[in-house]
């Protein structure tokens, strides 16, 4: 029964973050517990990240914050959402979190609460993001990205076509209407990010 009630919550989510047109409908909690309306980033270009502290993938905050230094000025906002969802790679409370990224890779860009961004107590905001955006494949040109499809593949040969997020660093770049146009996975390129994000501001 509470599986069942779970399923139903998770689908009735699905189905309201669907039916919302752009990421301006949203309300996310910031890194001091404030509630934020998506709407104050009305008219910016936004990369939508969902990270974690102990990850292979985690030196991706030194190309963020490149990216967010280069770009800002432009209109560029980077929005960092911790998420422990993936090997546990996201542990602590958000100031250790925060305190961890300043100090190792001197943030600037807003982080915001930790969030669930798979299953049945997922964020709103990336049920919808999924939505707009399925997942798009590994780099297998990319050792890691290779190592992770096999993995993936051995537990679920179809697992590439379920839109959920597959692993930390996934992005998904929002234009300045509101609307995701692209979801790039862990493996993509810095290179590949910045093209798409120069073409938009």
């Amino acid at each position: 029964m509470k599986k069942m009630l779970l399923a139903t919550l998770a689908l009735f989510v699905a189905l309201s973050a669907s039916a919302k047109k752009n990421v301006y409908g949203f309300n996310v909690v910031d890194a001091d517990g404030n509630n934020v309306s998506m709407k104050q980033f009305k008219g910016k270009v936004l990369l939508i990240v969902n990270t974690a502290t102990r990850c292979g993938f985690t030196p991706q905050y030194n190309e963020l914050e490149a990216l967010y230094e280069k770009y800002r000025a432009e209109g560029f906002e980077i929005l960092d959402f911790p998420c422990n969802q993936f090997g546990e790679q996201a542990p602590g409370s958000i100031a250790e979190i925060h305190e961890f990224c300043t100090a190792n890779f001197n943030i600037q860009f807003p982080q915001f609460e930790k969030v669930d961004v798979n299953g049945p107590e997922a964020s709103p905001l990336f049920s919808f993001l999924k939505a707009q955006r399925g997942f798009g494949g590994f780099n297998l040109n990319d050792r890691i990205g290779k190592l992770l499809d096999d993995n993936f593949r051995k537990k679920d040969p179809n697992y590439d076509q379920s839109p959920d997020i597959k692993w930390n660093f996934t992005k998904f770049l929002v234009d300045r209407k509101g609307r995701v146009v692209q979801r790039f996975e862990p493996t993509a390129t810095a290179a590949d990010m910045e093209e798409a994000i120069r073409k938009l501001l």
